[in-house]
């Protein structure tokens, strides 16, 4: 790294050195933790990267980073980092809806059978070291921070101040262009690089500022740079650089402070700034020269503004928009998420579907051309997405909760279409969390209980069915409160209603409270009835007759299924008619009445066949010679066998008879 070789070599050393505690003979039960320290703008994190780059081979799990603090200076919760962390980690994300101490413990059981580097970027106090410290020797920790962290045990710090004189130069004359300006003129040469404190990132700039003007002297710099009344040397060189560019890069510039996260691609410059993506990348391509923004190594495609540089962004942004323009453009980048995120779960739809049809009509800068493309851009983007819904709900005071609810939603359907329910599980939580936080806001009480339901459905998924039940009845109440309606009337929710009566009793059934699950099942079954909701009461019967079978009501369990039989009939449903006698068949042989369950059977067998489903019609030929045997027909029972064998493989290339037959009962 350009003037950074003897603090890199120390911090190379420091590796192999033993911690104090094992000098000691105590040798601590954590990861080693090595600190680089300095002011922003000294090249900190470049400086990390550097050792990242050297060390990581000894490392066989890999690197992982994380920054803990925000654009604007807010720590990041240590709840958002480990998720982060653990999502980085995968294939086993961590369970949706988990909390704090959950979180934490989980990262440090991954992180205990690993090797990993560990790179903090950003710490602002020593607590969140700890949080994130891993029980495991085999695991470095490698902290960047403007200050010392006191309470860290065993911490070996390095201290940045501004580069050696000579290496300051140097990373100017690397920066303008040609090395020969700076040797002709090394007094000026020196005056810059004074001027800038002999920080890299004031360095950079003003190298990039004089790489742009090959007409200009480096003397032509310094005097610049002492005319400007800034202090700060930091603060002196942006102003320079800055206070040069054109309008339409001066107010893309600006605009990057509302940048989630600091991430920005062409897209987002574009939106923010109101211009087109051509000139978005042109004017970003430029910034990269300048130093303004680098490339980002959390998301690979986007380029990141230095958090040096943020304060000083947002004061440009302060002193030169009004606090409706700034909402303006993040209501333009909003919505041009929004139209990405669509492209990117159109692309997954088949040929002739109606999502396939409006993508043709989308601007060729939102459209992708294969759906891996679409899914790469959603895992690259997704940090700075999430950060964007979230910062819709926290900065918008409620005037962008619209789009909020949009772009959360737009997420919700790119998660769905490129990543498993497991993957998408965790983000999907935090996603309805903040629709819940919206609709709480706004007095929403449908969109407060459709977010409800999901969370709850997340938490059953998981197995915190205590949480679960809290979550559905919460929806019931704001289901029932419904959304106002003419003359001030409220209009109950009556889907949403339904819905959480067979969540909770379906509740119940996952924690075997038999008795609890019928109530909430027979209270759903009276809601759709008196609605007259065919297939919901339908449903509803069958979910009763599984209750009851499991309870060992088997007469109760025959009725309910046989309701449901009916109910299905009447709806001209046939593959659900024959799933629901294939049930009474499967009860009335628990009951002891072999003969009726031959005869149910073949009923069943009769709904299915005019469907076509090869799968089922075999499962349902195989419960037909389960139950022959039972009544002492073997060879009728070897028959319907060998029909059901031949149906798979006429239909299927050969699926497992035995295993289709489980799969669909």
């Amino acid at each position: 790294m350009s003037g950074r070789s003897r603090e890199l070599s120390e911090l190379q050393a420091d590796l192999e050195r033993a911690g104090l505690h094992t000098l000691s003979g105590r040798p601590a039960p954590h990861s080693r933790v090595l600190l680089i320290a300095g002011r922003p703008g000294s090249g900190r994190t470049s400086l990390a990267e550097a050792l990242v780059a050297r060390a990581a081979g000894r490392y066989p799990d890999g690197v992982l980073r994380a920054r803990l603090t925000d654009p604007g200076g807010a720590p990041v919760p240590t709840e958002r980092t480990v998720r982060d962390l653990l999502a980085a980690l995968g294939p086993d994300p961590v369970p949706a809806g988990a909390g704090d101490d959950e979180l934490t413990e989980t990262l440090r059981a991954a992180l205990g059978t690993r090797s990993v580097l560990l790179l903090l970027d950003d710490v602002t106090s020593a607590e969140q070291v700890l949080d994130l410290l891993p029980d495991n020797r085999d695991c470095l920790v490698l902290a960047v921070a403007s200050g010392p962290l006191t309470g860290v045990p065993d911490v070996r710090p390095c201290t940045l101040g501004g580069l050696e004189r000579p290496a300051a130069v140097s990373l100017l004359a690397s920066r303008a262009g040609a090395p020969h300006r700076t040797t002709v003129d090394p007094g000026s040469a020196e005056l810059v690089a004074e001027a800038c404190g002999d920080l890299p990132a004031a360095l950079v700039m003003v190298g990039g500022w004089l790489a742009a003007r090959p007409k200009l002297s480096v003397a032509d710099a310094a005097k610049q740079l002492g005319l400007l009344p800034h202090t700060d040397p930091l603060e002196r060189a942006f102003r320079l650089v800055a206070d040069s560019l054109a309008k339409a890069p001066s107010r893309v510039l600006r605009m990057l402070a509302l940048a989630p996260s600091g991430l920005a691609d062409a897209h987002t410059a574009s939106s923010l700034a109101g211009c087109s993506v051509a000139t978005a990348q042109g004017i970003l391509e430029q910034f990269l020269r300048l130093g303004l923004v680098h490339n980002s190594t959390l998301a690979p495609g986007c380029y990141e503004v230095p958090r040096c540089l943020d304060p000083l962004l947002r004061a440009e942004l302060a002193e030169r928009e009004g606090p409706e323009e700034s909402m303006l453009a993040r209501a333009r980048m909003l919505e041009r998420t929004v139209r990405q995120l669509r492209a990117c779960h159109a692309i997954t739809e088949p040929e002739g579907s109606e999502a396939r049809k409006r993508l043709a009509f989308m601007p060729r800068t939102v459209r992708f051309g294969t759906a891996e493309a679409a899914r790469q851009w959603l895992e690259e983007r997704r940090p700075a997405m999430i950060a964007a819904a979230r910062l819709a709900v926290d900065e918008g005071e409620g005037r962008l909760d619209g789009l909020a609810r949009r772009l959360i939603s737009a997420l919700a359907r790119a998660f769905d279409a490129h990543r498993s329910p497991q993957e998408a599980a965790p983000e999907l939580y935090r996603l309805h969390e903040l629709v819940l936080d919206v609709a709480e806001r706004g007095g929403l009480q449908r969109e407060r209980a459709a977010a409800l339901l999901n969370l709850g459905d997340l938490d059953a998924r998981t197995g915190r069915h205590s949480r679960a039940l809290a979550r559905y009845r919460a929806a019931l109440d704001a289901a029932r409160d419904g959304r106002a309606g003419p003359r001030g009337r409220r209009v109950p929710d009556h889907f949403a209603a339904g819905r959480a009566l067979e969540s909770i009793g379906s509740t119940y059934e996952d924690v075997s409270d038999w008795a609890r699950a019928a109530d909430w099942y027979g209270r759903a079954l009276e809601h759709h009835q008196t609605r007259d909701a065919q297939a919901a009461a339908a449903r509803v019967h069958g979910r009763l007759g599984a209750v009851h079978t499991c309870a060992g009501r088997l007469d109760d369990a025959l009725r309910e299924w046989r309701a449901a039989a009916a109910n299905f009939r009447r709806l001209q449903d046939a593959r659900a008619h024959a799933r629901a006698l294939s049930e009474v068949a499967r009860v009335q042989e628990y009951a002891g009445r072999p003969q009726e369950a031959v005869r149910t059977c073949r009923l069943a067998i009769q709904a299915v066949r005019p469907t076509g489903d090869a799968r089922l019609h075999a499962a349902l030929l195989l419960r037909l010679a389960d139950a022959c045997d039972r009544i002492g027909d073997v060879r009728e029972g070897r028959k319907q066998r060998r029909a059901a064998d031949e149906l798979l493989r006429s239909h299927n290339g050969g699926y497992d008879a035995e295993s289709t037959c489980e799969t669909n009962s």
